[in-house]
């Protein structure tokens, strides 16, 4: 995973809202060279010390994440951890779900892609509140660029602050950024055993999201087989299934997601 591989070693990260007005690029302060002072010889009976770096790495992030948490405490927010792979159609999830309830659950979101803000404009369009972080060869968002984009908005006027992550089923699962909830989103063109193929990701998922049920038959997809699979991987997580085109299974989500509130979302004017 990303603590192996190295990709969580981070260049520039930029963080900008949709407007392109407060964009800026920051240089992450974990990293670091060092030399050895006054050259030095060893025998080769002196003990070897191996320093598991993803370790380290990972431990640092999840203390950030418990200082997020707190700070999205304070906040009275909901705060939603949203993952896929690409195309799985999480920006049309959220693009629907503002459409809907935004104005009486107010919402921001943080994009997290490896470039282009397209999908920042896109839910800032449909009425949310959004923050764009382009995180270059990054494969993931970690908690520290979670902070610094969150800081960007009025988090006193959300409800509800979703981070829509990277696509990728791997390494964000590595990852706490200080939500309370994680929602992973399979999409019918992506085939029943992705729960298999990715259990970690599933493992930590509160909810599991079925995208795209409208096109269901015409792919040919189980249904049955995936609700097997979700339940062998992710017994603990509550599924919708859900078609943003259509809005078909979008109630019940939303009637999830009242339930999980730490403020009382506005009365719908009637």
């Amino acid at each position: 995973m990303c603590t192996n591989c190295g990709c969580s070693v981070v260049g520039e990260v930029g963080i900008h809202s949709h407007t392109h007005e407060n964009g800026h690029s920051h240089t992450h302060e974990n990293g670091h060279t060092h030399t050895h002072e006054n050259g030095h010889t060893h025998t080769h009976d002196e003990p070897h010390q191996t320093l598991d770096v993803g370790q380290a790495v990972l431990a640092k992030n999840d203390r950030l994440a418990e200082r997020n948490r707190g700070y999205f405490m304070a906040k009275n927010l909901l705060v939603l951890n949203v993952l896929s792979s690409p195309g799985s159609g999480k920006t049309a999830f959220l693009e629907r779900m503002v459409q809907d309830i935004g104005d009486r659950i107010p919402t921001g979101i943080i994009v997290g892609d490896l470039e282009t803000d397209n999908d920042a404009i896109r839910l800032s369009n449909s009425g949310a509140s959004s923050v764009q972080i382009t995180t270059g060869t990054v494969c993931h968002l970690e908690s520290d660029m979670v902070l610094k984009a969150a800081q960007q908005l009025n988090l006193d006027a959300l409800d509800v602050l979703v981070i829509e992550n990277v696509g990728n089923l791997v390494c964000p699962a590595a990852y706490d950024l200080g939500e309370d909830l994680r929602l992973v989103l399979l999409s019918v063109t992506e085939g029943e055993d992705k729960p298999l193929k990715y259990p970690t990701m599933f493992k930590s998922a509160q909810v599991v999201i079925i995208s795209k049920i409208d096109i269901a038959e015409a792919v040919e997809f189980d249904r049955e087989k995936a609700l097997e699979n979700i339940r062998k991987m992710a017994p603990q997580a509550a599924i919708f299934e859900v078609s943003s085109r259509k809005g078909q299974g979008m109630t019940e989500w939303y009637g999830y997601l009242e339930k999980h509130l730490k403020k009382s979302p506005v009365s719908a004017v009637s």
